[in-house]
């Protein structure tokens, strides 16, 4: 089913304009793919699943959508999740987001044209969230990854919110040493958005020669997400030399595993987060984005912004509410403090977390 929607203009409340596709076809559904044996460091003694998150959560089951007319018929067979047709989504599962992140597969499948052709690798630190994600999307393409938070653990600093500080909050880091070598390309996305356009149109951004894209904002005050240290020392401001530094939000970027792969990007972000630590002062605060702009400020492959509308929660401390960018709309981002689902839940909703409602598939009718 093939959902449009734009959103233009600031306003405080907004209403979404849905067009219905004609003519969709069903395809026979592919068996959601379990984890397989673990071939890295980051997959060894996952956990086993646990029924205590299956009773702590209770999802509907969501409908089921099908590919359009036009979609090459997909069965997952001999070449599985290595398809050069498959579009790749990457989001982490966690008990704290875990309601966001149903929410934004939801999204997905509903606005996309071809929504057999998209596969999911959710990247969990906890046991029991396979089995809640297979009986909410029975017949979801999708593959779990154990990210073992021991690997980063001792590289984090504390930050401005303690949510900042969780380990699989870094497990973007990993994605080319967690997902099978076969795939080229991944779109990354956090937990707290929902799409309100095809996935496949961000897909087919061209990356050019650069190893992510994403939507920059060369506008922000980029010396704030560093600290007085870092700019006054001699050596640290040198890392921008001949670059236009900008910032990006990392809640959505596509990734060009192979390049990111070939360049050893994990290792060079894990070098500014050793840094980090053993520095006589803190070079940053912002939990797990500044080494990401350090590494790839200036040479990100820009995305239009209607793929990131991002600071819907407000800050990152009194999660306050904010209006829209300027512009269409393909994706809504509630990154900062203020969450939609707990804004609900409290009866104290900012205007625009009625976009996100549709999308929660969180308890019964």
């Amino acid at each position: 089913m093939l959902w449009i929607a734009r959103l233009s203009g600031f306003f405080s409340a907004a209403m979404v304009m849905i067009v219905l596709s004609p003519s969709l076809q069903s395809f026979p559904p592919a068996e959601a793919i379990k984890s397989s044996q673990t071939d890295s460091y980051l997959r060894l003694n996952a956990p086993t699943e646990s029924s205590d998150v299956l009773n702590r959560f209770s999802f509907r089951k969501a409908a089921v959508f099908h590919n359009a007319d036009e979609c090459r018929s997909l069965t997952l067979g001999k070449s599985g999740l290595c398809d050069p047709s498959l579009v790749h989504v990457a989001i982490t599962l966690d008990v704290e987001y875990l309601r966001g992140s149903i929410a934004a597969v939801h999204s997905i499948l509903q606005h996309s044209k071809c929504p057999e052709s998209v596969f999911f690798h959710f990247l969990v630190s906890e046991p029991g969230l396979e089995t809640l994600v297979r009986s909410t999307f029975p017949e979801l393409k999708f593959k779990v990854y154990f990210f073992d938070p021991e690997r980063v653990r001792s590289l984090i600093s504390t930050s401005v919110r303690q949510a900042l500080e969780q380990p699989l909050n870094y497990a973007r880091n990993y994605l080319a040493d967690l997902l099978e070598p076969c795939v080229r390309r991944v779109i990354y996305l956090d937990s707290d958005l929902v799409l309100v356009d095809d996935i496949s149109k961000l897909w087919n951004t061209s990356l050019g020669k650069k190893t992510i894209g994403a939507p920059e904002y060369c506008h922000a005050n980029f010396t704030k997400y560093f600290t007085e240290y870092f700019w006054s020392n001699r050596r640290y401001p040198g890392v921008f030399s001949g670059r236009n530094p900008c910032y990006f939000n990392t809640g959505v970027m596509v990734i060009d595993l192979v390049k990111w792969r070939r360049f050893g990007y994990t290792r060079r972000i894990e070098r500014w987060m050793e840094i980090q630590k053993t520095s006589p002062s803190r070079i940053y605060e912002l939990g797990s984005l500044p080494p990401f702009l350090l590494v790839f400020s200036g040479h990100v492959a820009p995305i239009e912004h209607r793929w990131n509308q991002h600071g819907l929660g407000g800050d990152n401390v009194k999660g306050s509410c904010r209006d829209l960018h300027h512009g269409p709309v393909s994706l809504l981002h509630w990154s900062g403090s203020g969450k939609p689902w707990l804004r609900l839940d409290s009866k104290q909703p900012c205007p625009l977390d009625s976009l996100w409602a549709p999308y929660d598939l969180y308890g019964n009718l």
